[in-house]
């Protein structure tokens, strides 16, 4: 559960420094930073899939309600981690393409596949965060303080600019670390 409470953020950050440095000269991708950091980003993805799983078992001693919202909040997340890894692997199968010309085709064929785009590219990945945050609310207050889900909050600036990932993951990140820090004796029994 450590692991992942960390290792889930910390690739989302990587990702989101690394798709900065890719943008200083204006252009996002093709090349090493666009590989590495989709790497980062399919990663966290595939990671959070798995977090959400371990979110919902803290919240099964707590009763029929919290339990049920964190379901909600888990198969939102799975959705989510769904759609952000096949983002991930579109963009990485698209910079292989060679040119940013070829890059911007691959990616329009695929969206123009009729349900990709608010699928895929929109409303897909936010539910990712949706789903964490509403099982971060499920865990409030037994297992993470009331300032947790604030901060789980704070992936709604993402769809504001895709550079303020990097915040994002570092306030994903302290949400988290109550659950990753809590000794193995109270994760496994209720308050």
């Amino acid at each position: 559960m450590r692991t992942l409470c960390i290792a889930a953020p910390a690739l989302l950050l990587a990702y989101g420094l690394i798709r900065l440095i890719d943008g200083l000269d204006g252009v996002h991708g093709p090349g090493w930073a666009w590989t590495a950091g989709h790497v980062a980003f399919l990663g966290s993805s595939v990671l959070f899939g798995v977090l959400c799983w371990h979110l919902v078992r803290l919240a099964a001693p707590y009763g029929g309600v919290r339990r049920a919202v964190a379901g909600l909040g888990m198969v939102l997340g799975w959705f989510g981690a769904l759609a952000t890894s096949v983002m991930a692997g579109v963009d990485l199968v698209a910079g292989f393409a060679g040119d940013k010309e070829r890059m911007g085709a691959v990616i329009d064929l695929v969206q123009s596949v009729p349900g990709v785009l608010p699928a895929v590219y929109q409303v897909g990945p936010s539910l990712l965060y949706v789903g964490l945050i509403v099982m971060v609310v499920a865990l409030t207050p037994w297992r993470v303080p009331y300032w947790s889900p604030v901060l789980m909050a704070g992936t709604a600036i993402i769809p504001l600019s895709l550079d303020l990932i990097p915040v994002a993951a570092v306030c994903v990140w302290l949400a988290l670390l109550p659950v990753a820090y809590q000794d193995a004796d109270r994760l496994r029994t209720p308050r």
